[in-house]
Formats: C-alpha cells, sequence, structure tokens
C-alpha cells in the first residue's frame, strides 16, 4: 500500500521557520516528480513547490521564492520543504503528491499556522 505521510507542522510566530517532511512507504518517491501544495481556508489551492524525479530539478512559486526550499533525502525516501521568514498568509493545510504519468498520490495534509 502506497502512504505519503507529512509531519513538520504547526503554529510558529511570523519571521520563523518550519520543515515540512513528506515520507513515503509502498514507492521510491526518486521515481517520481513530488509537489508541495497548500489551501488556505475559503482559497482554492496553490502550487508551492516541486522536484522532479531523478535528476531532482527543483521549483517554487514566486509567493515563497527565497524563503522555501524543496529537497529530497532518497535514503530516506522523503521530500522535505523548508520554510523560513514565515508569513500569516502563508497559513494553510499543506500537501504532498507524487504522481507520474500513471500514478498519483497525495499526503493526508497537515496544518502549518504563522501567527503572533
Amino acid at each position: 500500500e502506497v502512504q505519503l505521510v507529512e509531519s513538520g507542522g504547526g503554529l510558529v510566530q511570523p519571521g520563523g521557520s518550519l520543515r515540512l517532511s513528506c515520507a513515503a512507504s509502498g514507492l521510491t518517491l526518486g521515481d517520481y516528480d513530488v509537489t508541495w501544495a497548500r489551501q488556505a481556508p475559503g482559497k482554492g489551492p496553490e502550487w508551492v513547490a516541486v522536484i522532479n524525479s531523478g535528476g531532482g530539478i527543483t521549483n517554487v512559486a514566486d509567493s515563497v521564492k527565497g524563503r522555501f526550499t524543496i529537497s529530497r533525502d532518497s535514503a530516506a525516501n522523503t521530500i522535505y520543504l523548508q520554510m523560513n521568514n514565515l508569513k500569516p498568509e502563508d497559513t494553510a493545510v499543506y500537501f504532498c503528491r507524487a504522481y507520474t504519468a500513471s500514478y498519483d498520490y497525495w499526503g493526508q495534509g497537515i496544518q502549518v499556522t504563522v501567527s503572533s
């Protein structure tokens, strides 16, 4: 059974940092493109970052550029989202997604709240 499990969320003050993890079982994350997406209350889903399969080319949305970094630990079969200088507008449920042309798997999501 394939599972993606997010962890590392929580409450943080503006300007703080969190590192989200997306740990996989039942698949090898290096074989998939993996994205982080988020959904804030009352808003539609927003793509945040992607790391490509194989070579691991990364990209992040303009709204988080310079603050968020996506990375992969192949030995741990885990994708990370390092989030620095967090802002209240980063408050959302964050999801990881692993996909190919034939498969599409999502984690259950994890809450990130940025508030003083």
